[in-house]
């Protein structure tokens, strides 16, 4: 079952977003902000190096700056990035009214450019995010001797996520009387969908009873429809006072019948516990899988 774990937070399948194409700059602020850090400084690096570029280039043709070698695009490069970022080191200096105009407007674009950037980078670093690992499998198998899905979650976290709160969604593709295929979401009562503080671990507990959507499925024709088991939890940072929320999607083989997690609570001696995380996607095999 030795198999690379997914990254949180992905959407695939079913799952992902479906709607009109929208392009990056038709939600350039979403798209600055939910982008990884290294992208996102690629990103700035590039913007900035370009607008220095277009500047460098009015002054080149204009050659109105005192002090730059005649024809050096360099020295027009970099007397734009000192303008740009306000450095201002009195070597080179506009003496043509062309010059100090492009220079305004440089000086402005810099400073409107520096405003953004600062929001930016603070929406960024103040975007609420949770750090909940989610067990590479779900399990089905026995549990107080009524048969039952089974869910395993960690907050990686020193702190807690008080009032967390989780919900279970079983997706699976179906057909309508008029003969549409549709997919259909149905919720899974968990025995304790709330938890005053969520600290170490966490497993969500289905009970696959009469009448529960589960009841009386295969692997097989879990296969035949096409099913996942989407999992979100939702809480409250403890140390930020933020709403957090993760979400994690199952495929079929991400299910394993017949059996349950590894024990991966540690009891040390001064009472503390602590989760061990080597042992957190193992599961033990109860009866031979269907």
């Amino acid at each position: 079952m030795a198999k690379r774990p997914k990254q949180f937070g992905s959407l695939k399948g079913d799952d992902r977003i479906h709607g009109a194409p929208v392009g990056i700059f038709e939600d350039l602020y979403h798209f600055l902000v939910t982008t990884s850090w290294p992208a996102l400084i690629g990103i700035i690096a590039a913007a900035f190096t370009l607008a220095n570029l277009l500047f460098a280039t009015g002054y080149y043709f204009d050659q109105g700056i005192e002090n730059a070698h005649s024809g050096s695009f360099s020295d027009m490069f970099f007397f734009s990035v000192q303008t740009m970022a306000t450095i201002g080191y009195g070597k080179m200096e506009p003496f043509t009214l062309f010059s100090n105009i492009l220079v305004s407007i440089e000086a402005l674009t810099g400073l409107l450019a520096l405003a953004l950037m600062t929001g930016l980078v603070f929406s960024k670093f103040s975007r609420p995010t949770a750090r909940v690992r989610f067990s590479r499998y779900v399990v089905i198998g026995p549990r107080d001797a009524v048969n039952s899905l089974a869910i395993r979650m960690a907050n990686q976290r020193a702190n807690r996520i008080v009032e967390a709160e989780i919900h279970v969604v079983f997706a699976r593709q179906e057909v309508t009387a008029e003969g549409d295929s549709i997919r259909r979401l149905y919720d899974l009562p968990v025995t304790r969908s709330r938890s005053a503080m969520f600290a170490l671990s966490w497993t969500a507990v289905h009970r696959i009873l009469e009448g529960t959507p589960l009841f009386g499925q295969t692997r097989e024709s879990l296969a035949n429809c096409a099913a996942e088991i989407i999992v979100s939890i939702i809480g409250l940072d403890e140390t930020f006072s933020q709403t957090i929320h993760a979400r994690h999607t199952y495929e079929l083989d991400e299910i394993v019948w017949g059996a349950r997690f590894a024990d991966v609570l540690v009891l040390h001696p001064d009472g503390s516990r602590s989760v061990d995380y080597t042992r957190f996607d193992d599961v033990e095999m109860l009866t031979p899988a269907k």
